[in-house]
C-alpha cells in the first residue's frame, strides 16, 4: 500500500455522476437557440475543460456567435437542475469515509459554485479541506501552477500526493507537476486515452482505492 498525505479528487466523472444533467442543460440551451440537439455521449465527450469549452464544442464552429447567449441560457438552467439526476458514483462514500482523516481536496475545471452546490447536495462537502473550481485560481488543469499553489498551501511531498480522476487533464496535471496519478476508468473520460497515458495507478471501481493507498 502506498502511503499518501494529500488526496486530490476530480469531480465530474469521478465522484459525481453528472453526465445526464450536463447533457440535459446543453440540449436545453441548443433547443432555445433553435439549434440541433446533441446525443448524451457527444456532450459527455465535450466535458473536462470547463463550461466555456463545453458550450463552444456543443455549438460547433459555425455557431460560436451564439456563445454569450448560450452561456446565459445554460447557466440559468443548470443552476436550477444540477441535482436532478446527479448522484455519487458507487463506493465514493466508502472511499471518503475510509480516508476521513486524510487531507482531501476537490480539484475541478467546473465552476466553484456549481461544484459546491452539488457537493453539498450529495452531502460530501464536509470531507474536503478545500474545493478548487475553474474560477478559484487563475489556472486550470492540467497547468502545473495549480499544483504549485496547492503544494505551497498544504505542504505535502509530491511522492505522497495523488490525484484521482477520470480525465486526461487529471493524469496530465500529475505528469506536469510530479505528483502521483490514479485514473478511474469508468467515469466520463475516454478509457483508451486514459490507458495510453500510463497513469501510476488504475482502478475500475472507486472501491479499489481503499486497498491501493493508506
Amino acid at each position: 500500500m502506498k502511503q499518501i498525505d494529500l488526496m486530490i479528487f476530480d469531480f465530474d466523472g469521478t465522484l459525481a455522476s453528472s453526465g445526464a444533467d450536463l447533457a440535459l442543460a446543453v440540449n436545453f440551451t441548443l433547443n432555445k437557440l433553435l439549434l440541433k440537439p446533441r446525443t448524451q455521449q457527444e456532450i459527455i465527450n465535450f466535458v473536462g475543460d470547463g463550461i466555456n469549452k463545453l458550450i463552444d464544442r456543443a455549438l460547433g464552429r459555425d455557431n460560436l456567435k451564439y456563445h454569450e447567449e448560450a452561456m446565459t441560457i445554460f447557466n440559468d438552467y443548470y443552476r436550477e437542475h444540477l441535482l436532478d439526476n446527479t448522484k455519487l458514483y458507487p463506493h465514493a462514500l466508502e472511499v471518503l469515509e475510509k480516508f476521513a482523516d486524510k487531507k482531501k481536496i476537490i480539484l475541478t475545471n467546473k465552476r466553484h459554485k456549481y461544484t459546491l452546490a452539488i457537493a453539498q447536495g450529495l452531502n460530501i462537502a464536509k470531507y474536503f479541506v478545500e474545493i478548487v473550481g475553474a474560477d478559484s485560481t487563475p489556472f486550470q488543469k492540467p497547468d502545473k501552477r495549480l499544483m504549485e499553489y496547492l503544494m505551497n498551501k498544504y505542504g505535502p511531498e509530491k511522492k505522497r500526493t495523488i490525484i484521482i480522476g477520470d480525465g486526461v487533464n487529471d493524469i496530465m496535471l500529475a505528469k506536469n507537476s510530479g505528483i502521483l496519478s490514479c485514473a478511474y476508468l469508468n467515469g466520463l473520460g475516454n478509457r483508451q486515452e486514459l490507458l495510453s497515458l500510463n497513469a501510476d495507478y488504475y482502478c475500475e471501481s472507486l472501491m479499489e482505492i481503499n486497498s491501493l493507498f493508506s
